[in-house]
């Protein structure tokens, strides 16, 4: 189990990320854009760089749902390969079987 910590920290920039996503595009498509003067270019490099650094997509990182696990992540089920061999000898996770030979 992951700490709380790191879990809350992770969820409250996934909610940044959301708030300021409209924002961020609309930023980065005016500092991309190579027919707009240079100045307008910059002071758009200029609101983006002010925007709070978690609400960076790329800082998100994924956890597993049920553990919070951050290594292993497989993102078909959003569980660790722990959780997820755990619940497939179970049988809890449709249409996937452990191997045993």
């Amino acid at each position: 189990m992951a700490k709380k910590s790191a879990i809350e920290k992770n969820k409250a920039r996934t909610k940044l990320v959301g708030k300021y996503q409209s924002k961020r595009t609309r930023l980065k498509a005016i500092a991309s854009d190579k027919n707009l003067s240079q100045e307008e270019r910059f002071t758009a490099r200029l609101k983006l760089a002010e925007l709070p650094r978690n609400s960076a997509p790329n800082r998100v990182r994924n956890r597993c749902e049920l553990t919070g696990r951050s290594r292993g992540y497989y993102r078909k089920f959003q569980l660790s390969r722990i959780a997820l061999r755990e619940l497939g000898s179970l049988g809890q996770i449709p249409g996937l079987t452990k191997s045993s030979w």
